[in-house]
């Protein structure tokens, strides 16, 4: 067996480093390769489309862009395969990309300046590279194995420690909440919350959220209904810039997933030690993985 500190594993390392390095680069070249034609689209009098209700908003846009993420990232490193919200899984390479070209189509297409463009790439269940951009601001935020960046400068998470003092920024409730919890329910859960913190808002992007708290611009964030594509990426630059990010099943995935394929989580910034949030957060997720193991059993009982 080799020891960690063998000549082997050191160059091993090393490897895996450099790689993570130049996975990071392509992820932050190919999101600033779509820059400029959604700026152009920003704003302008643009046609919306719905995926699932008319709170899914997709545009031709979002299309467009993943297209070209995606042949950007092909030509770079051909050895891949990508999930992307907008044209699902192609390819079967051994570097596994999740893109969203944008995360807040809604306010890209209302005109309100909080969405981003989020690229993660995972190896062997591993995120291992990341960016988050936001053209509007010209915010680069992203991570390698090493270590997370703003701009290219040593990105680093602060949160206030008491949550009676500190910023949360949350989607919850929305109607699909409503439904897998209830509408009272979920509304008494977001009262609890508004009570708590200091402030309380819902932006509408959890990618760019997830950064923000990386970045010590909010105290702490929590999603009940993410996509590996909104969070691979976020996931690797909060936790390398000293923050928390604890994921939540919500019964959708088993117990051992990774982060990034969990629907749920609780991102926080160092320092943070917010009990009422995680009760809250842990009260939804065990209610649904609840009612998802009932399911369970009836199906089976029914079989």
């Amino acid at each position: 067996m080799q020891s960690s500190s063998s000549p082997e594993a050191k160059s091993a390392n090393e490897e895996a480093l450099a790689r993570s390095a130049r996975l990071m680069e392509i992820a932050k070249s190919a999101a600033l390769a779509v820059r400029n034609p959604l700026l152009e689209a920003f704003r302008s009098d643009m046609a919306v489309d719905y995926k699932v209700d008319l709170h899914d908003i997709v545009t031709i846009h979002d299309q467009r862009a993943e297209a070209s993420i995606r042949a950007f990232i092909l030509e770079h490193a051909p050895n891949s395969a990508i999930m992307g919200e907008e044209g699902g899984q192609i390819g079967n390479g051994e570097i596994q990309w999740y893109v969203d070209p944008i995360d807040g189509t809604a306010n890209f297409a209302r005109g309100l300046a909080f969405w981003c463009i989020s690229i993660g790439a995972v190896i062997d269940g591993e995120v291992v590279a990341g960016a988050i951009y936001d053209p509007v601001a010209d915010l680069m935020f992203s991570a390698d194995l090493n270590a997370s960046y703003l701009n290219g400068m040593p990105l680093r998470s602060r949160s206030v420690q008491e949550e009676t003092r500190a910023t949360l920024i949350t989607g919850y409730p929305v109607s699909r909440d409503f439904r897998l919890d209830g509408r009272d329910v979920a509304l008494a859960h977001l009262g609890e919350l508004v009570e708590t913190f200091s402030t309380l808002r819902r932006p509408g992007s959890a990618a760019l959220s997830v950064a923000h708290v990386a970045a010590g611009w909010a105290d702490a964030a929590a999603g009940f209904g993410v996509n590996a594509w909104d969070v691979a990426a976020a996931t690797l630059i909060l936790k390398n810039a000293g923050g928390s990010y604890e994921p939540l099943t919500l019964g959708k995935v088993a117990e051992g997933s990774a982060d990034f394929l969990c629907p749920g989580y609780i991102g926080t910034g160092a320092g943070a030690n917010y009990p009422t949030l995680a009760r809250v957060a842990h009260t939804i997720s065990d209610s649904r993985i609840e009612k998802a193991e009932a399911r369970q059993s009836g199906i089976v009982a029914s079989a």
